[in-house]
């Protein structure tokens, strides 16, 4: 049985679909105003590979991943740059598809964009105002009142009489309590406006994404995700305005993953330790930059270094080293295998990825041993439900060596022709030059093999 840690209850729970054989997922996308950093990439890789499980557990899946495409840095980054919102938001939207394509990560069924449901906002927020769960404010905002809802804090843990102003939430004169937060903008000069019952204005950002789930998945889910930075005050607020509209709970499971840390330090660009996906991949692979991602547990931590992305490439590279030379057809996994069992077992146990990936590494260390083309095809099969090891072999192991200016095929050859000529002394220097450039040679009786130390 596949059991998920629900953040909304505190401990593990068994999945169970509200209707039979289907998933309905909502996860809170990106803001569009710059390139995604490595935060945005987890998240990403994270809820593709949540995708990929259920649709490989045989369920109906519903991926719905939003686009913030309306927000207060975007106004801001659009009026700095002297361009239209629409362009610069196409921009970054197109930069962040190029990213994901990358990482292997697929597109989510349905990917909503705020500006193309802002009637469903507005629908909702007259809803909470006929309901007493929001106010329109003296200079025209409209507000949610918190303390209407007696639910909030469920989701995080908090106390509203814990909470204070300021901390994490905005000071505003007209709000009737420091708590409320904000539905609806009143029009200000150089922003996009659209009309409402209240005046001419934009939305707050929590309601867009309980309209959009709302709209595209209904008033009650399965599953709503996002970073961990993300449940307070954001999800919280989800909640607050979804029950409140809709008199029924919002999601079944909420799960979140964990930090990005750089060097066991937070990224952030005043520690200039901020890095973009585009940044990462021009020095790693992009598949060895999802595995590292997969290879810790999504709720922990993740902690990026260069040791760390180094350690993935080689780890990666001895995987694929293990498929070299071996003609693999994509095939429906035996689950029944002990090895399959085990993988299976790993992710139903809240997508536990690291002991996923042991189960690949024994299936390789058992190839290497045994020659068995069994292991070999459980190995490439069950890292394809990772989404990876699906490249040819061959070519990503050498493409990881790098332009070093060898030629590494003519050196082997010359090895080879220097054993034969019994020159044993010229076999060992060819060797020996290989292994200081990071070339590890494998003789075998199908010839000589090389591989990235």
């Amino acid at each position: 049985m596949l059991k998920i840690y629900n953040t909304l209850t505190r401990q593990k729970e068994v999945f169970s679909p509200i209707q039979a054989s289907k998933v309905r997922m909502y996860v809170c996308g990106m803001t569009v105003y710059d390139y995604c950093h490595l935060g945005h990439a987890r998240v990403m890789v994270v809820f593709d590979l949540v995708s990929r499980w259920f649709r490989a557990s045989e369920y109906e899946v519903t991926y719905v991943r939003n686009i913030t495409d309306v927000d207060d840095k975007i106004i801001q980054r659009a009026n700095e740059n002297k361009e239209s919102i629409g362009a610069l938001t196409q921009r970054f939207i197109d930069a962040m598809d190029e990213d994901a394509n990358k990482l292997g990560v697929i597109r989510p069924d349905i990917e909503p964009r705020a500006t193309t449901h802002i009637d469903a906002m507005i629908e909702m927020i007259g809803k909470l105002i006929e309901k007493d769960h929001a106010y329109v404010a003296k200079n025209g905002d409209v507000f949610y009142s918190v303390r209407s809802f007696n639910g909030y804090g469920k989701l995080s843990g908090k106390s509203l009489d814990d909470l204070r102003a300021g901390e994490r939430v905005e000071v505003d004169t007209f709000k009737k309590d420091p708590m409320d937060f904000v539905l609806w903008k009143s029009v200000k000069p150089n922003e996009p406006n659209w009309d409402s019952p209240w005046g001419p204005g934009r939305p707050g950002w929590h309601i867009e994404c309980s309209a959009m789930s709302g709209q595209h998945l209904g008033a009650h889910f399965d599953i709503h995700g996002g970073g961990q930075d993300l449940q307070f005050p954001h999800h919280e607020n989800e909640i607050a305005q979804s029950e409140a509209t809709h008199s029924c709970q919002m999601a079944n499971y909420w799960m979140h993953n964990g930090f990005v840390r750089v060097d066991d330090e937070k990224m952030s660009k005043s520690l200039g330790n901020f890095f973009t996906i585009r940044t990462v991949l021009e020095q790693y692979d992009a598949e060895v930059v999802r595995f590292f991602i997969l290879r810790a547990h999504y709720r922990s931590p993740l902690n990026y270094s260069n040791q760390h992305l180094d350690d993935a490439k080689a780890a990666l590279t001895r995987l694929y080293t293990a498929l070299r030379g071996i003609e693999i057809t994509e095939q429906k996994v035996d689950w029944s295998h002990p090895q399959a069992l085990r993988f299976k077992e790993a992710l139903d146990d809240d997508f536990n990825t690291p002991e996923a990936m042991a189960v690949l590494f024994d299936l390789a260390n058992e190839f290497n041993k045994d020659k068995s083309i069994i292991a070999a095809s459980l190995l490439k099969n069950l890292g394809a439900v990772l989404g990876l090891l699906e490249r040819d072999a061959d070519a990503f192991v050498q493409g990881e060596i790098g332009d070093d200016g060898l030629d590494i095929e003519a050196l082997i050859k010359a090895r080879i022709q220097a054993k034969q000529a019994k020159n044993f002394a010229e076999a060992d220097r060819i060797r020996a030059e290989l292994t200081g450039a990071g070339i590890i040679l494998e003789d075998t009786p199908q010839g000589t093999t090389w591989r990235k130390a």
